[in-house]
């Protein structure tokens, strides 16, 4: 499925009006991953698609609101990862994959490493992505931004940093960077293919959309 401006995409997992709002101020096409039809409609989002194995949504008559319908019986990976493996955009938004049950909200950040697409999640607090290889965020000076390795990481160089990056060696069961902040209302990324999450506030959803497109 190629589209050409960003996609929203909706899981199952917990769902505010705040988020769906949001996302939808960057994203044209809704497509839901399974289960996540039934919580789109409960926002009136127009669906576009549902992909999934089909466990988790009762297609019966619904098919003209929940647009086309794609089964994937695979069950070595999840709905999350059945819509990457499908949709080919600049940008895919997901709301619905952050919180709630903790196994589902690891399986979401183990897909963002896995796939190495241009997705952003966005929670309830926070939004998540996997760090490109150069990031240019504008964001007022002290914005919180963290930084969680999924893998053994080197060789990230970052400007404008309270406590840069370069030079680091991160790793989940060694040394990570959380609660860091921006020290200048530029930040510069830089990432040579490290499994790095960038962690930052909902609110800079906007500044970190600008900054992939740098």
């Amino acid at each position: 499925m190629k589209f050409n401006t960003p996609v929203l995409l909706v899981g199952n997992g917990p769902l505010e009006g705040g988020a769906v709002a949001l996302a939808q101020e960057f994203s044209q096409t809704v497509i839901a991953a399974d289960g996540g039809a039934a919580a789109a409609l409960r926002y009136d989002l127009p669906l576009a698609a549902v992909i999934g194995d089909m466990d988790s949504v009762d297609q019966g008559s619904t098919t003209g609101r929940y647009g086309k319908f794609t089964r994937i019986d695979d069950q070595d990976t999840t709905d999350f990862e059945k819509c990457l493996s499908l949709i080919d955009a600049p940008l895919t938004l997901g709301i619905g994959f952050l919180g709630g049950r903790l196994d589902h909200e690891l399986a979401a950040l183990n897909a963002l490493v896995r796939h190495r697409q241009p997705v952003v999640l966005v929670g309830e607090v926070d939004l998540v992505f996997l760090l490109p290889a150069s990031l240019s965020l504008s964001l007022p000076v002290g914005t919180r931004l963290s930084f969680f390795p999924m893998g053994p990481v080197a060789g990230v160089e970052s400007e404008g940093l309270a406590w840069a990056l370069n030079g680091r060696s991160l790793g989940p069961a060694a040394l990570i960077s959380t609660s860091n902040r921006s020290a200048a209302p530029l930040v510069e990324l830089r990432n040579p293919g490290q499994p790095l999450l960038c962690i930052l506030p909902r609110e800079t959803l906007g500044a970190a959309l600008k900054g992939f497109k740098s």
